[in-house]
């Protein structure tokens, strides 16, 4: 694990003021933290979140998936309700559930709830940030983009770095079910 860093709101809001939102693409570092670090934001009304060692499953088109560990490092409880990266069209946070009594990957309900001075873990064969419809391939090493939208408004920014990983039977395209022997 990486060590987080935390960065006082006039900075963040200065860096983000001057950012503007560019058309980053997918494949180019951010102005902001090095993939290997933790990527600080802050949300007005719940203190600092961030995210831990995040990355993307290597793919050559269709669909991937961006893990890592959220990091909530204020008193309040924090939900994470949207995402954004210029390398998909539409990204969805997403659980992978028993259902009918194979394991199936679904829109997570609510979003994903990180406990005060606590963490979610964003995990193959759990919860994930999956990304459909991938505008480029997704090499390892590939730095990609992405915000986090949460339930009040704020925003976390940060970089995920492409990922090979073959474990858990991860399969992330359409019609995929996840779990042994489906995929």
């Amino acid at each position: 694990m990486f060590p987080r860093r935390i960065v006082p709101s006039a900075v963040l809001l200065t860096a983000l003021t001057l950012a503007g939102c560019g058309g980053q693409q997918p494949s180019a570092a951010p102005a902001a933290a090095p993939a290997s670090a933790a990527a600080p934001a802050t949300s007005a009304a719940t203190g600092a979140v961030s995210i831990t060692d995040p990355w993307v499953k290597t793919a050559k088109k269709g669909m991937s998936a961006a893990f890592g560990t959220l990091v909530n490092n204020s008193d309040a409880e924090v939900t994470v309700v949207s995402g954004s990266s210029p390398l998909s069209p539409k990204i969805e946070l997403h659980e992978v559930v028993e259902s009918g009594g194979k394991m199936v990957m679904r829109p997570k309900e609510g979003g994903f709830v990180i406990p005060p001075r606590g963490t979610h873990e964003l995990q193959p064969g759990g919860d994930h940030i999956m990304l459909m419809d991938l505008a480029q391939e997704v090499k390892p090493g590939a730095e990609i983009a992405f915000t986090l939208t949460l339930k009040d408004g704020g925003t976390l920014a940060f970089t995920a770095v492409g990922k090979d990983f073959a474990g858990g039977k991860e399969d992330y395209q359409p019609g995929m079910k996840t779990g042994e022997g489906n995929g």
